[in-house]
């Protein structure tokens, strides 16, 4: 995995940029700490930080090829988990073991079609100097970032946000509409939007050129419907098979692999998988779980967690015989990690929940730099509550954030003025709904939970999905997640909910499938959300410390209602922001480090 940024113009003289440029890579030197490159040309600048995987000496970048006297230049960040397949269709002479050459010689040969070839997580940029353009493409499910700024004669772009605003062109301001994000939509954003003003990302399953005429982007790949026609022992064969072929396809490294495991089904069965495999080779798989100081003393089971996820963390830890590792968070680390999470996403985000990732990932990359997570198992097989629960189901709105009437409140009278913020998380959702693909033959239940698929897809699973690359590579470690095959996401999408729905329980197919890859106490474990901090210093902490923040001038004031947030520290209230995931204690700290973000970035209002 790497960090990538560039400045492209077809009417200015690039070799202007170059020190530009530099301020962007050096603030992604912590997604590529192994290597850096640097490519200067008339019309580009690309620089590149790597994080070296595979082929340390022949996947050096920004990599050049010359092919019948046409030069081609990429920078690339991602990991491709079919290379051998691509290396025998495109017949060339390769001249390294690398992926990125894969990537750069499918372009030369197919052009914007290569995107339709590539199985893997990528973001990546060719200059083709020959024809004066650039070529952007991000993978199919949106797991490898790309945002980017585009000026009358120039685009700009970076892997973060941060490494972005480090190029003096780009305003560090927000407007009515990046007010709505952080307001109603975050730790979410919506499909395409980066925020800042005029920032944009390039959306999951997104490609285009950018040309002297600018820059055009169209869909190459979305979720479609058509007709399956499977038994149910036929599609629970097929969905083993797409799920072992994924895992195992992305075991390619040259460096050690671990795994996440948190005791629950998804991590569990991808942990299982592995081990099995590298103890054919004689190894020892290392797997990393995260808990918290005093948790023990403080849990109270819910309807969400009705248990603790530390005892089938030990089931699984013996059963796989791996060597595990337990990584134990105290509440004063985890209040410390608010402002690292959010310079590490770049924006606010989900407050302790990236806070522990990033602890976590921290402490993995001791240990390894290639790491397996179960991450978006419950969007495409049904995980959630809302998918199952029929009153939730059919509210209209986002399931998880059925809270617009409280988080407008927190608004200041400037910007309900310029937004109507009902109709703007509104509209989100309609759109949303409105372009999920259906077949004529869907029953009413059919629609609708290819809608609910759709809506998890474009939002809840990309949070998941920043939080998840964001908060490792701000450590250097790569993070791959094996359920976001677009292959399975294809497949699962037409798989009759019924099915998914087997004996009446979240991710019943799923549990099938994989019988007999894990202990049955774990494979029929109730459904457990990521673990958080059940100790009450947590809220005392962050509630002492957003009041020290109010007592000062903080930027914060200008955006947001200051009653509200009085009311919030006085616990007043206990709504949920985002889900399961941001209660009282979380909210407070998402205020924590949004106003941490505007000082951080010194961000303006306009």
């Amino acid at each position: 995995m790497c960090g990538i940024a560039g400045v492209i113009s077809f009417k200015e003289d690039m070799h202007e940029e170059v020190e530009k440029c530099k301020r962007m890579q050096t603030a992604l030197l912590r997604r590529g700490p192994d290597q850096n490159g640097i490519f200067i040309s008339q019309e580009a600048v690309f620089a590149h930080t790597r994080l070296t995987v595979i082929d340390a000496v022949g996947g050096r970048q920004p990599m050049t090829i010359t092919v019948k006297g046409r030069e081609y230049t990429i920078i690339y960040n991602g990991e491709l988990y079919n290379t051998d397949e691509l290396r025998n269709e495109l017949g060339c002479d390769f001249v390294s073991r690398s992926d990125t050459e894969v990537v750069l010689r499918s372009y030369i040969q197919l052009g914007e079609k290569c995107v339709d070839s590539l199985n893997g997580i990528f973001a990546f940029v060719i200059y083709d100097a020959f024809e004066h353009r650039v070529f952007l493409a991000r993978d199919r499910i949106g797991v490898k970032p790309l945002f980017f700024y585009e000026m009358k004669n120039k685009l700009i772009f970076a892997s973060e946000l941060p490494a972005l605003l480090e190029n003096p062109d780009i305003p560090h301001e927000i407007n009515e509409y990046g007010v709505a994000e952080l307001l109603l939509m975050a730790p979410g954003r919506t499909p395409g939007f980066g925020v800042i003003r005029g920032v944009s990302e390039l959306k999951c399953g997104e490609c285009g050129y950018y040309t002297v005429s600018g820059l055009k982007l169209h869909e190459y790949w979305r979720l479609r419907a058509y007709d399956l026609n499977e038994t149910f022992e036929q599609t629970v064969e097929h969905t083993r098979e797409l799920i072992i072929d994924s895992i195992r396809g992305q075991l390619v490294s040259d460096v050690p692999v671990c795994t996440f495991l948190s005791g629950g089904l998804d991590s569990s069965l991808i942990s299982s998988v592995v081990a099995k495999d590298l103890k054919r080779q004689g190894r020892k798989l290392n797997t990393f779980s995260v808990d918290y100081l005093d948790n023990d003393k403080y849990f109270k089971e819910s309807r969400f967690q009705p248990n603790s996820d530390s005892e089938y963390i030990k089931i699984m830890a013996n059963y796989l015989d791996s060597e595990h590792h337990w990584v134990i968070i105290d509440t004063s680390e985890l209040v410390g990690a608010l402002e690292a999470a959010t310079d590490a996403r770049g924006l606010p985000g989900m407050a302790d929940v990236d806070a522990s990732m990033l602890l976590l990932c921290r402490e993995i990359k001791k240990t390894g730099t290639v790491a397996l997570s179960g991450e978006c198992a419950d969007e495409l097989f049904g995980g959630y509550p809302w998918y199952r629960d029929k009153r939730i189901r059919e509210i209209e709105g986002f399931p998880w954030a059925q809270s617009t009437a409280y988080r407008k409140r927190f608004m200041c009278e400037r910007y309900l003025k310029l937004i109507d913020a009902d109709e703007y998380v509104s509209s989100a959702y309609r759109n949303t709904v409105i372009n999920a693909d259906k077949l004529n033959s869907d029953s009413p239940l059919e629609g609708r939970m290819r809608e609910m698929t759709e809506l998890n897809f474009r939002w809840f699973m990309q949070n998941l999905l920043d939080r998840k690359d964001r908060m490792s590579m701000y450590s250097g470690l790569e993070v791959r997640v094996p359920f976001c095959d677009y292959k399975i996401a294809e497949y699962m999408y037409n798989v009759k909910w019924k099915y998914k729905d087997y004996k009446g329980r979240e991710k019943g197919l799923l549990r099938e499938a994989m019988n007999g890859v894990i202990p049955d106490e774990v494979l029929w474990r109730k459904k457990s959300p990521y673990p958080k901090t059940h100790n009450p210093l947590f809220l005392k902490n962050v509630t002492l410390r957003l009041k020290d923040i109010l007592k000062n001038n903080t930027p914060i004031t200008e955006l947001v209602c200051r009653e509200e947030v009085e009311k919030l520290v006085n616990h007043e209230e206990n709504v949920q922001w985002y889900g399961q995931l941001m209660n009282l204690p979380q909210t407070i700290a998402y205020f924590i480090q949004l106003d941490y973000w505007m000082r951080r970035y010194r961000i303006k209002l306009v």
